[in-house]
């Protein structure tokens, strides 16, 4: 009823409009040239005739272009261009039916000119000032302005203009004073000495360093800063730079995550977040088929193991913010699990949400919460993933990273979901150590179990390191900053690839969007397109530098056991074909045939602590998968021996 009776509302106010502005212009035509009222013995439509006529005309137009569903307070260009095509459309058909009538005796001619200029402005008008109520822009005529805007820290903008004007009609929209800016630095030098909502863009990117100078000089040097545009777009800014806004005491900030705008409530400006470190350190980011994603989510039951480790509780929060009917958390880990738990009932308190604490090595534990759960998307992130660690406890990461991901696929038939993601990593490729075995088992375990014809259908993604992630050297680097020092290096050599962990949570969920429309029913490995690899090496002087610290040794302290120079995301019998942007399946020539004996094999040596005979079987096994190559063999399956 509020809705039906805010349309009639507007719909009145436009034909009020428009009457007075007919009376008006015939006011204005008549004081003009009184002696053209020619009466003669004809009948002719007097004012309140011709008023009634252009009103009656100006409200159907109003009504057939749908004005009233367009609220005065977001007003823009195209709203002021229909408004000009309504005025337009209502005195030409006015002037129609006028001359019909009696020839347009009694109408002045300038008021045909008159009238719909009147019009347009009055409907414009009323417009923009409720846009201005609602954008408190009426408070820069305040004499307290000014002192409100020494009240607030001080915020400079870094980005491109057009983002620069949203972030501010926001900020005036929500009325809020927790910054005030003093300038933009764009990314054009074409556009500075230009004003965005009464701010100036002082300097180009380029110029940053000048920028800021200036604004010291003016007693206007920002507290913060806001990058527009995530840091990796923006050319020319240097870590240095960064340190140095960081040693003066600058927050870096950044607008919110689009996760973080899908679970939010579109009425408050989103709070600006501190950049991380790692956002600062990253390539352009990568951004993938949200909406394929999003159909695929949507009213579907999720459940998500290792949900409160790093990628599995940020796959946790993209779910949620996709609109699943069911999300279930399982993880091993009493503390993990707690606080994911705890962020999903703060953050999406409308998500039906529950926390299971199991262990993937517990198949008997696993089946019931399946079957309880009844999933329709399994994304398993469950693993022990430390290289050094797992290279001393291999039956541990045998019975985690192997028999865990076996217990998962099982689990996942048993219940009929529709699919299986298992998430790997690139030190699954011609791996040397035994985490990167166990990975390398667990993909092709997950290729064998896809069934031929109906059935859960399985996949793999495959990615490099995450940074930010728990124990990834990020986190390691910084708290040894943050200490002071030195920085350990194992060698001065080494490369990694890098993603994001948002990042890495957008391609598990694209490439099950991607393995669920596929053709044919064999499984799919995903893997990224992560550009060039980094040197470890660069990436720690880039942090230090971005501390702001100078004097921070780096300290070379020789490669781990099981540890690689360089990583790769295919090996020699693998080759990638594009099937997305950014985004490449793997296609692979091993013909390995894992059987349930393999399977039960690893899992005694395993039970048993075999420490050194279960290292021999994992790598005979990776022997034979680099030894037989059958080019176009087909879908194998894990099968029971009888």
């Amino acid at each position: 009823m509020e809705r039906m009776a805010f349309r009639a509302q507007t719909i009145v106010a436009d034909v009020v409009l428009a009457a007075v502005a007919f009376v008006l212009a015939w006011s204005v035509a008549y004081s003009a040239a009184p002696s053209l009222d020619v009466v003669t013995s004809l009948p002719s439509l007097n004012l309140v005739q011709l008023t009634v006529l252009y009103t009656v005309l100006a409200g159907s137009f109003t009504m057939l272009f749908r004005r009233e569903l367009s609220p005065w307070r977001y007003t823009s260009i195209p709203d002021a261009l229909v408004l000009a095509r309504i005025a337009v459309l209502t005195v030409s058909v006015f002037l129609i039916w006028v001359f019909i009538i009696d020839r347009g005796r009694g109408l002045f001619r300038s008021t045909l000119f008159l009238a719909p200029l009147f019009q347009m402005a009055g409907s414009m008008g009323v417009r923009i000032l409720r846009r201005a109520l609602h954008e408190h822009a009426l408070e820069s005529f305040s004499p307290l302005k000014a002192d409100r805007m020494t009240q607030s820290p001080s915020l400079l903008l870094i980005g491109p203009p057009a983002q620069a004007d949203t972030y501010l009609r926001d900020m005036a929209r929500s009325h809020d004073r927790s910054y005030t800016p003093v300038g933009i630095v764009g990314t054009d030098a074409r556009d500075v000495g230009q004003q965005v909502r009464g701010v100036c863009i002082i300097e180009s990117l380029e110029n940053l360093d000048e920028a800021l100078a200036d604004l010291r000089r003016w007693n206007r040097y920002p507290r913060a800063i806001l990058f527009l545009e995530e840091p990796g777009r923006l050319k020319g800014l240097t870590a240095n730079q960064l340190g140095r806004l960081k040693t003066d005491g600058i927050r870096l900030l950044r607008l919110p995550s689009i996760v973080e705008l899908a679970q939010h409530d579109g009425v408050t400006l989103l709070p600006i977040r501190e950049i991380n470190i790692e956002e600062l350190l990253t390539r352009e980011p990568i951004q993938l088929d949200r909406q394929a994603v999003g159909d695929l989510i949507r009213g579907r039951r999720v459940l998500v193991t290792g949900a409160g480790g790093s990628i599995g509780s940020e796959l946790c929060r993209q779910v949620a913010a996709f609109q699943c009917s069911r999300l279930t958390l399982v993880d091993y880990s009493e503390a993990a699990l707690f606080q994911i738990e705890r962020e999903m009932a703060e953050d999406f308190p409308q998500a039906p949400v529950k926390a299971v604490l199991c262990d993937v090595r517990n198949a008997r534990r696993l089946n019931a919460v399946f079957k309880d759960e009844a999933p329709d998307l399994v994304f398993h992130a469950a693993a022990l993933k430390h290289v050094p660690l797992v290279e001393s406890h291999p039956c541990e990461g045998v019975l985690t990273n192997i028999i865990g991901t076996w217990n998962v696929a099982e689990a996942s038939k048993a219940c009929r979901a529709a699919q299986m993601v298992l998430i790997s990593t690139d030190k699954a490729v011609d791996p040397t150590n035994v985490m990167g075995a166990t990975k390398r088992l667990a993909e092709t375990l997950i290729q064998s179990e896809q069934s031929i014809g109906a059935g859960t259908r399985f996949s793999v993604v495959r990615f490099g390191n995450v940074l930010g992630s728990a124990g990834s050297v990020v986190p390691i680097f910084t708290s040894q900053i943050e200490r002071g020092g030195p920085v350990t290096v194992t060698d001065p050599d080494m490369e990694r690839f890098f993603m994001t962990i948002p990042e890495a949570a957008q391609l598990v969920l694209h490439a099950t969007a991607t393995s669920a429309d596929g053709p044919g029913r064999e499984a799919r490995l995903f893997v990224l397109e992560m550009g060039a690899p980094v040197r470890i090496m660069d990436l720690a002087r880039q942090m230090i530098a971005l501390s702001g610290h100078r004097d921070i040794e780096i300290k070379i302290t020789g490669l781990r056991p099981g540890e690689k120079l360089t990583e790769a995301l295919l090996d020699d019998m693998e080759r990638s074909l594009p099937c997305a942007p950014s985004v490449m399946e793997v296609v692979s020539d091993s013909a390995l045939r894992l059987t349930t004996d393999h399977i039960r094999h690893l899992e005694t040596l395993a039970t048993a602590g075999e420490d050194g005979e279960l290292r021999r079987a994992l790598f005979d096994l990776i022997a034979q998968i680099r030894s037989e190559r059958v080019a176009g063999a087909p879908n194998l399956r894990v099968v029971a021996n009888a």
